[in-house]
């Protein structure tokens, strides 16, 4: 799973995703890409999950990336505790997703192959995505 190696600070404020993605929001490196549709937070073990269903169909062929990282500290306090007491421990890290972000790209199959396992990922992911093309952007 994907964690930072270190963080400035340990906690984190929610934040807001409004708006859509300025950066990010092209297919850069390969060929075929999954587009978020709706913004959400996309946590560690739902990218490494996509990931696998990626690679585990393409048989380990072609190439892809991962073009976001769960940088954002996620804390929740543990179950049956009374309110106060500060905030909770870090549970999870999340990456922030807005509208139009590329979240995989992939390259070096055919465009079945590649169609056929980024549909597999994005029902791992909690955003509503979309397939594009390198040039379709």
């Amino acid at each position: 799973m994907l964690v930072p190696k270190r963080a400035k600070y340990r906690k984190a404020h929610r934040g807001v995703m409004k708006g859509v993605a300025h950066a990010g929001e092209k297919v850069s490196f390969g060929e075929f890409g999954l587009t978020a549709q709706s913004s959400g937070w996309v946590t560690s073990r739902q990218i490494e999950a996509a990931r696998r269903s990626i690679t585990h169909y393409t048989q380990r062929g072609g190439r892809v990336w991962i073009r976001i990282f769960p940088d954002k500290p996620i804390s929740k306090k543990p179950a049956e505790t009374r309110m106060g007491g500060g905030k909770g421990d870090v549970y999870e890290y999340v990456v922030p997703v807005k509208i139009g972000r590329v979240l995989f790209e992939m390259s070096g199959v055919a465009k079945d192959i590649a169609y056929a396992a980024l549909r597999l990922a994005k029902h791992k992911l909690p955003v509503r995505t979309k397939i594009v093309e390198k040039g379709s952007l």
